[in-house]
């Protein structure tokens, strides 16, 4: 997982607090196939409002196809070094293998494979505002094992309905038409992560994943049943173990529905902590919308009594800036939406 960094063990900023582990409630489980509507999109707003959390049940997504994607997955991780490197990510395309490698410290304690909804897709050559540019991302596939791209794009698909009918029921809890963003993800940028986390000797000085918000609309994740995602709870900022639900997805609310809604709905804080004995797994869905749209608040929503809390953004180069960062691992402080925030 790559060598450690002297100067992160002294750091205690990534490190998990173990007296604020308590698990006093949970997140919502919510059945999808809840015979009224109305009761359903009551429950989904409510779930939003309280936690940007929530788990669905009942969603539609085959258990053979989630089932496909696990052993597939897990036959990847198997693989050596070597093998896996192969379809490694670069600066210039950030769809493949990577790991904490070229980090050098252990505060992300895990190895991914990322891949795009779309093969192909378009983003911004930067963040910079005045360049215009546009580069293409592309999947890179392995050739083992078998049927890999096959299965992982069926899956990829089947958690895109699943994600466009969230997102039906989280407008129809705003007030808004259930189709109000839908042209928004015409060449979307969403795109899916396989996770290994494997065990971890240094549990008191890495994370799985630091402390963070998803920067897409929504997140929808599958976990396995070893747990570890933890969930900063907005009523008094303890920090909340989701356990485990078989068959059924955690969700989340993103940055862009923070904005979309105008705050209404925002996105919360979450992390994941290693474990010393057993490897996890776990596959997030982070639906995007496509690099052209400018992300603001909704205009039925903003009035005199509720201005709009943000100035527009490009989410292409939101995304830029995002990615650039995360792969040089930039000392410098990551854009995040509350740079487009409108002082009161």
């Amino acid at each position: 997982m790559g060598d450690i960094d002297p100067a992160f063990i002294q750091s205690t900023e990534h490190r998990p607090k173990l007296s604020t582990f308590v698990q006093v409630d949970e997140i919502p489980i919510i059945d999808l196939s809840e015979a009224s509507q109305e009761n359903l999109i009551s429950k989904i707003g409510n779930a939003c409002e309280e936690w940007g959390f929530f788990q669905v049940i009942n969603h539609g997504v085959p258990s053979d196809v989630s089932k496909r994607v696990e052993i597939a997955m897990k036959k990847f991780f198997e693989q050596s070094i070597e093998e896996k490197k192969k379809v490694k990510r670069d600066a210039v395309n950030a769809m493949g293998y990577h790991d904490a490698e070229h980090t050098k410290n252990i505060r992300d304690w895990k190895e991914v494979f990322d891949y795009l909804v779309e093969n192909t897709t378009q983003v911004p050559s930067s963040h910079e505002p005045n360049d215009s540019g546009l580069r293409t991302l592309t999947n890179q596939w392995p050739l083992y094992p078998p049927h890999f791209r096959e299965t992982m794009q069926e899956y990829a698909r089947e958690v895109e309905k699943l994600s466009y009918k969230l997102l039906e029921l989280i407008s129809l809890s705003l007030g808004l038409a259930s189709d109000k963003f839908h042209d928004c993800f015409k060449n979307q940028l969403s795109l899916l992560r396989l996770n290994h986390y494997p065990p971890c000797p240094f549990p008191d000085l890495a994370l799985g994943v630091g402390r963070h918000t998803d920067a897409g609309a929504l997140t929808v994740l599958a976990q396995d049943e070893i747990g570890g995602l933890q969930v900063k709870r907005k009523s008094d900022g303890d920090w909340i173990p989701v356990k485990p639900t078989p068959g059924a997805f955690i969700i989340n609310v993103g940055d862009v529905v923070q904005v979309w809604s105008n705050d209404k709905y925002q996105s919360v804080e979450h992390r994941v902590v290693v474990n010393t004995q057993k490897e996890r797994f776990s596959i997030p869905f982070f639906f995007y919308p496509s690099h052209h749209v400018m992300a603001k608040p909704a205009e039925e929503l903003v009035n005199d009594k509720n201005p709009a809390k943000y100035k527009p953004y490009n989410i292409g180069k939101f995304y830029a800036n995002r990615n650039r960062s995360d792969f040089n691992k930039r000392k410098v402080e990551n854009i995040q939406i509350h740079h487009f925030k409108i002082s009161d």
